[in-house]
């Protein structure tokens, strides 16, 4: 693969990887709620998770949706109420910090979980392997995987580490409440944007 190809991926796959969506205001929420590790372990998953996707569609399972009755519709249903159950929890939320860091934070599997009901994370696949390879071409797609990791994951991380610089400077629980319900809000606001898509 040549370097102009290279560049146009990874362009693309930052591009993709860092702009809001979901699982970024997890990220995001994560960094401000718990230790750095905890949020790095959602982040890990959820990029593993989107790779997994990502090479799934290059394999064609994004034409199969069209084949099979129902399944993209539920796919967007299950999206819908899984980013619907994570803003309520995180609306609901006290504002206060854990102590210990024994709560439960989103973990791998969430993260994993959460790409697959993402509908930006399939648009970024079907988008991204239609663009930039054959679409049949296994070597290829397994390439801009590999270099999509890395993209994806240090792009989730800085959301992390946004949160965490946030969490520095919030030591009221009244500030953490107003900031857990704006990005609760958006979060439900995406799946608005999935109703009416």
């Amino acid at each position: 693969m040549s370097l102009s190809t290279i560049l146009p991926m990874s362009a693309f796959a930052l591009a993709a990887s860092i702009s809001p969506g979901p699982v970024n205001l997890v990220c995001l929420t994560s960094g401000t709620r718990y230790p750095l590790r905890r949020g790095l372990v959602f982040v890990t998953g959820a990029s593993l998770g989107f790779i997994a996707l990502f090479i799934a569609v290059g394999l064609g399972l994004y034409s199969m949706l069209a084949v099979v009755p129902g399944l993209q519709e539920a796919l967007r249903w299950a999206g819908i109420a899984f980013l619907l159950y994570l803003s309520i929890r995180l609306f609901r939320d006290d504002g206060r910090l854990p102590e210990g860091g024994n709560s439960e934070a989103p973990g791998f599997m969430t993260g994993a979980l959460m790409q697959w009901l993402n509908p930006k994370a399939w648009l970024a696949s079907a988008s991204g392997i239609g663009a930039y390879t054959s679409g049949d071409n296994l070597q290829q797609i397994i390439l801009f995987a590999l270099l999509y990791l890395p993209i994806c994951w240090l792009s989730l991380g800085s959301w992390v580490y946004a949160g965490a610089f946030l969490r520095r400077y919030v030591h009221r629980p009244g500030v953490l409440i107003a900031i857990n319900r704006t990005l609760a809000v958006l979060l439900a606001a995406s799946c608005v944007y999935l109703l009416v898509e």
